[in-house]
C-alpha cells in the first residue's frame, strides 16, 4: 500500500483534463497528486494520516488569476476607496470626509472611481472644478478604476507644476480648456506625474506587509492559487519578488505568484528542481508592454474615432516602429511580451510587432524550432478583434489574457461608444474559442474583484450582476462552463509554461485544489457568481477554509 500525506474521498472531483473528467477521491504526496479513482480504488491503494471526507463537494483545481496587479490592489487600501460610489456628490463627500481629518497641506488619493456606475446627470468624467470642492487647502487626485485617467484638483496641479500651456509628450496627455489652462483630466502615462509625488503608505515595510497578508487572505478564500501580476513602473505599481518570498519563508503565502515587469530585465533561469518543486511559489513571467489605453476613458486607440467622441480615436502609449523595436529586444532577452491593447487599432499595432518580431528574430538566427519552443505571446485585454485580425491572431503563437468581468459594466455603453458595427465584434470569447486561440481568464484587478466566479458567471451567462439583459448581451457569444473554468485552471497556466505541473487534477500535477459549495456544471448559470469557496489547498495543505 502507498504511503501518502492526504486523502480526499467521496467527493465530485472534476480533474479539467477533460470535459466531464470525475473522480471520487484522490491522494497526496510531498505536495502532488498520486493517485486518482474512486474512493474504493484510493483508499485500497493508499493509506494517509489525514483522510478528509468531501461528503459529496465538488472540488476543482485551484483557481488562477491571469492579470492582475496585486500590489496595486494593496495600495488602494491606504487610499479613498470610490468603488461603490453612485454619484459624483458621493465620491466628492468621501474624499472631502477624508481630507476633513487630515492635516492642511498633505493629499487626499482617491482610487476605483466609475462615472459610468453615477446617476445620469454625472456620467462624465469630473474635473479640477469637481475636486476643488473637495478642499482649498489640500492637494486632491483621484484614479479611475481602470487606473488610465487621473482627476486633479487646483492645488494638486500646482504642486505638480501643471500650468497653461503644459504638454506632456507622447504617451500621455494633460487636456486644457480653450483658455489652455489644465482643466484637472490626465490621461495614460501623464498620471505618473502625481505619483511621483503623493507619499505612498504602502512602502513601510510593517504597513505592506500586513496588507499583503490581508489581501492574499482574501485571495485564498476567493479559491485563487496562482495569480500572475504585472507591475506597471510607470505608475508606481511596482512588484518585488521578495516582498513575497518574506511571507513565504514565514509560512505567510498561500498562493502562487508569477510577475511580469513593465521594465526589461534578466529573468532568472528555472532549473528543472524548481519547475518540478510544488514548493517552489515564487517566479518571473515576462515583460508587460503598453499599446493603449482603455475604453471607458475613450484613451483605447480606434481605427476610426470614436461614436460618442468623434474628436478622438484613443491614445498610442507607442509609436509602431517603437512598439516593433521594444518587443523584439524583449523576445530576444529571453522575455515572454505581454502587451496590453483594447482598441482595434491598438491590436492591429500588437499584431504588426508580433509578426515583426518572429520575422526579424529569425533573420538574427533563431531557428524555428527555438521559437515554437518559446512561451507564447501574451495578448492581453483583446477586446475589440475584426475577423482579419482574427485570421492573422490564428497564424501567430499567442494566448490571449481576458476579463470576461469586463463585459458586466461595458454592456451598458459599449453601442454608445464604439456603436454598433464595432460593438459586434468586441468581447468576442466564443468566437476567438471556435478560432481555435487559446484563452485565459483575469480580473485585472483592481480595476475589478479578483473573483474567478464573477468571471466564468459573467463568460457564461453574458449578463450584469442584476442577471440583466435577458437571454445575454450577444447571446451567440456565450462560452461553456467548462471552457470557462479552463481559462481559470489549465489554460492559464499553459500561458505561462507550467502546465507540466498545474491546471488539472491528474497524479504528477501539484496539489492546488478548490472545494465549492455547489456543482458549478450543474447549477443554472445565473448561481455561478453565488459560489462560495468551502476550503482551498496549496500543495495539499488546507491555506483557508470557510
Amino acid at each position: 500500500m502507498k504511503q501518502t500525506d492526504l486523502i480526499l474521498k467521496n467527493g465530485v472531483i472534476y480533474t479539467m483534463a477533460r470535459e466531464g473528467d470525475v473522480v471520487e477521491a484522490l491522494a497526496v504526496r510531498d505536495g502532488k497528486i498520486v493517485y486518482t479513482g474512486t474512493t474504493e480504488e484510493v483508499l485500497g491503494a493508499c493509506e494517509a494520516p489525514q483522510v478528509v471526507d468531501l461528503a459529496g463537494k465538488t472540488m476543482l483545481p485551484g483557481m488562477g488569476d491571469s492579470h492582475l496587479h496585486f500590489f496595486a490592489y494593496c495600495q488602494t487600501h491606504t487610499t479613498v476607496d470610490l468603488g461603490g460610489c453612485t454619484s459624483k456628490a458621493e465620491a466628492i463627500g468621501k474624499l472631502a470626509a477624508r481630507a476633513a481629518e487630515t492635516p492642511k497641506g498633505q493629499w487626499i488619493k482617491g482610487s476605483n472611481f466609475d462615472e459610468s456606475k453615477w446617476d445620469a446627470d454625472n456620467d462624465h468624467l469630473p474635473t479640477k472644478a469637481d475636486l476643488d470642492l473637495v478642499s482649498p487647502d489640500h492637494p486632491v487626485m483621484m484614479k479611475r478604476v481602470c487606473l488610465h485617467t487621473a482627476v486633479a484638483n487646483t492645488a494638486a496641479l500646482a504642486a505638480a507644476g501643471i500650468g497653461k500651456g503644459y504638454e506632456f509628450g507622447p504617451g500621455g496627455l494633460v487636456e486644457l480648456d480653450a483658455d489652455g489652462m489644465p482643466n484637472g483630466i490626465l490621461r495614460e502615462q501623464a498620471t505618473k506625474i502625481f505619483d511621483e509625488l503623493i507619499p505612498d503608505p504602502a512602502k513601510i515595510p510593517e504597513v505592506k506587509e500586513k496588507i499583503m497578508r490581508e489581501a492574499l487572505a482574501e485571495a485564498s478564500s476567493q479559491g485563487l492559487t496562482t495569480v500572475h501580476t504585472y507591475a506597471a513602473d510607470i505608475w508606481k505599481y511596482t512588484e518585488d519578488p521578495e516582498d513575497y518570498l518574506l511571507l513565504d519563508r514565514k509560512g505567510q503565502l498561500p498562493l502562487r505568484v508569477v510577475i511580469y515587469l513593465d521594465t526589461l530585465y534578466q529573468k532568472p533561469y528555472l532549473t528543472r528542481r524548481e519547475m518540478d518543486d510544488p514548493y517552489h511559489k515564487v517566479c518571473y513571467g515576462g515583460h508587460k508592454i503598453f499599446s493603449d489605453g482603455s475604453l471607458g476613458t475613450r484613451s483605447a486607440k480606434l481605427l476610426v474615432p470614436y461614436s460618442d467622441a468623434p474628436d478622438t480615436d484613443g491614445i498610442l502609449v507607442q509609436s509602431q516602429q517603437e512598439l516593433n523595436e521594444h518587443m523584439l529586444k524583449a523576445y530576444e532577452m529571453g522575455l515572454q511580451p505581454a502587451t496590453h491593447c483594447i482598441g482595434d487599432k491598438g491590436l492591429d499595432c500588437v499584431l504588426t510587432a508580433i509578426e515583426y518580431t518572429l520575422e526579424r528574430s529569425r533573420e538574427h538566427g533563431m531557428t524555428a524550432r527555438e521559437q515554437a519552443d518559446r512561451d507564447p505571446f501574451r495578448i492581453i485585454h483583446a477586446q475589440m478583434a475584426t475577423d482579419d485580425m482574427i485570421r492573422r491572431m490564428q497564424k501567430l503563437p499567442v494566448v490571449l489574457d481576458l476579463q470576461p468581468v469586463f463585459l458586466e459594466t461595458d454592456m451598458h455603453w459599449a453601442v454608445e461608444r464604439i456603436g454598433p458595427e464595432r460593438a459586434a465584434y468586441s468581447y468576442r470569447w466564443e468566437t476567438y474559442r471556435k478560432a481555435g486561440l487559446i484563452l485565459t481568464g483575469g480580473s485585472d484587478c483592481p480595476v475589478e474583484p479578483f473573483s474567478a466566479w464573477l468571471n466564468i458567471y459573467t463568460a457564461v451567462a453574458r449578463k450584469d450582476f442584476h442577471h440583466c439583459p435577458e437571454g445575454g448581451y450577444q447571446p451567440e457569444e456565450k462560452m461553456s462552463v467548462y471552457d470557462a473554468v479552463c481559462m481559470f485552471t489549465k489554460n492559464l497556466h499553459y500561458a505561462a509554461g507550467q502546465d507540466a505541473v498545474l491546471g488539472t487534477l491528474e497524479p504528477g500535477k501539484f496539489a492546488d485544489m478548490v472545494v465549492i459549495d455547489r456543482d458549478i456544471f450543474k447549477i443554472p448559470a445565473d448561481e455561478i457568481m453565488d459560489i462560495q469557496v468551502e476550503k482551498t489547498y496549496l500543495t495539499g495543505r488546507e491555506v483557508y477554509s470557510k
